[in-house]
């Protein structure tokens, strides 16, 4: 098996089922700001954070989340974390 057809795949295999949990709801309300005035402060489209806030967002650049962190003053961890494997 070639090596794309490997990591086609395992995305297949995988779906859209991850256990990463995204916290940007309960950051922002603890600095009592909305997701409005976090996409303009961090130049983004509400669009975007909405898709990353729900947990549907497939990849984020590292850009992004650095912007998003220094908004927020929190680290990457208060804004994400990975459910425990059920079973």
């Amino acid at each position: 098996m070639a090596r794309g057809a490997r990591r086609t795949q395992a995305a297949t295999d995988e779906g859209d089922d991850h256990r990463v949990q995204v916290h940007l709801d309960r950051v922002l309300a603890e600095r009592g700001m909305t997701l409005t005035e976090l996409a303009d402060r961090v130049g983004v489209t509400v669009v975007n954070l909405s898709v990353l806030k729900n947990g549907r967002a497939r990849a984020v650049r590292f850009s992004t989340l650095t912007a998003i962190c220094e908004v927020l003053d929190c680290q990457p961890g208060d804004l994400l974390s990975v459910r425990p494997r059920e079973g």
